[in-house]
């Protein structure tokens, strides 16, 4: 799930080396000798997330022997600037992961087949219609969610209990939060947490508590300068006082866990999504736990279970029916499901994401055994955000930067990021 300035599974992705992108042959929907279809499906990941993908197709090229899988990855950020070339070469894969954020782009840009067009291939019965909705574009459907995950307060278990503050817990609100990071911080002697005031996704949460979203149905801002300034007023306010972590930490985070407050042991918390939290159980002697997102002070839930990653196919595929064919496989086989575990978050079939629950082991069960606590308590997810989206984060990022180092005051710096967002989205 990119787009979470600490998330650990991105930095992990992204350390992997540009030489594992394995480069497509031919041309997207190509035959070869002997009359096999040749589909090229691309996907960002870690190696372990590679074997488990091989190894499921194969499975699928053994049940459909007239198809032939050429398979591709690399960390995020290659592998989104290799699908963005591919994509403007008119070259895109037969089949593609997604992120959330690229589905309105390539969706109005003309990249993604419209899914409605191989609907009695295709299954999406068992997809909660929530998160089935999150894939589409002007009402049609252009991705399929292939994992769920939701956002997260990860913490350091063995320093939370020791500080006697009690532990956190469901239905839990901002203000309760912010108490227990005071509290942390005084019994600890450093930051209860990670300055949230940085992440366009903590805010999403907070904003969503309070009846109101990121964007609008339309593709708008879906708040104003005056909840921007509230929420930037709010976490400048507990980083003055020591509550969460000061400007030069905040200011650290790349998208690796090893470089957040947490991961360095400088701060008790941190937000993150649940299955990318695993990359602290290597940096936090402790040991980790994972604890809901704050909600607002009238109990409304701000966090949603959103598609960890999509899968969609080319809109220039010559073979879109072998194509849709590889993702119900992926997304509706037993077997399938038995191999990719919870690689890329849980997943979205509701019959698979029964009958592999008492399946999944370590962390995998973690996240499987947070998000049942979670079941049925939280709103559907918003739509994909529109594509000016991808900029947006970077100058919600770079004006909180300017809030935590004193150089803007809230209220100066959300008019600032209000105007540039409004451009933005129009351009």
């Amino acid at each position: 799930m990119p787009g979470h300035r600490t998330k650990g599974f991105c930095a992990a992705a992204a350390a992997l080396a540009l030489g594992a992108v394995l480069a497509g042959c031919g041309g997207s929907g190509a035959s070869v000798g002997g009359g096999k279809v040749v589909l090229r499906y691309t996907w960002w990941g870690n190696p372990d997330r590679a074997a488990r993908t091989e190894q499921a197709v194969a499975l699928f090229e053994k049940q459909h022997p007239n198809v032939q899988v050429q398979t591709s990855f690399s960390g995020y950020d290659a592998y989104k600037q290799k699908l963005a070339i591919q994509a403007t070469g008119g070259d895109a894969p037969d089949v593609m992961q997604l992120d959330y954020r690229q589905i309105d782009q390539y969706a109005s840009g003309h990249v993604l087949l419209d899914l409605g067009q191989v609907k009695d291939t295709l299954r999406t019965g068992e997809i909660d219609a929530g998160l089935l909705a999150a894939g589409r574009v002007n009402g049609a459907q252009f991705a399929i969610p292939q994992g769920r995950g939701t956002e997260t307060v990860v913490y350091d278990v063995k320093a939370w209990k020791g500080s006697g503050v009690p532990l956190p817990g469901k239905g839990w609100t901002w203000t309760q939060w912010a108490d227990a990071m005071r509290e942390l911080a005084k019994k600890t002697g450093k930051p209860g947490g990670t300055d949230p005031g940085q992440s366009e996704d903590a805010f999403e949460v907070w904003l969503r508590g309070q009846g109101k979203s990121l964007y609008t149905k339309t593709g708008g801002l879906g708040f104003t300068a005056d909840d921007l300034a509230r929420w930037w007023t709010f976490t400048d306010r507990l980083r003055r006082e020591g509550a969460v972590s000061p400007a030069e930490q905040t200011t650290q985070l790349d998208g690796s866990v090893e470089n957040t407050p947490l991961g360095r042991g400088k701060a008790t918390a941190d937000f993150n999504w649940d299955a990318p939290s695993s990359g602290y159980l290597a940096l936090v002697e402790g040991g980790i736990a994972l604890a809901p997102m704050p909600s607002g002070e009238d109990g409304t839930p701000g966090q949603y279970f959103k598609p960890s990653m999509f899968l969609g196919i080319g809109a220039h595929t010559g073979h879109r029916k072998e194509a849709a064919e590889l993702i119900d496989f992926l997304l509706n086989d037993d077997q399938a499901a038995k191999i990719l575990g919870a690689t890329r978050g849980i997943p979205v079939n509701e019959t698979i994401r029964e009958q592999t629950a008492s399946q999944l082991k370590d962390f995998d069960r973690t996240v499987a055994d947070y998000q049942a606590l979670l079941e049925g308590t939280l709103k559907d997810p918003p739509q994909a955000p529109p594509s000016g989206d991808n900029a947006l984060q970077t100058t919600f990022q770079r004006d909180y930067d300017q809030v935590s180092y004193e150089r803007m005051s809230p209220r100066e710096a959300a008019e600032n990021y209000v105007t540039e967002a409004k451009a933005e989205l129009r351009s």
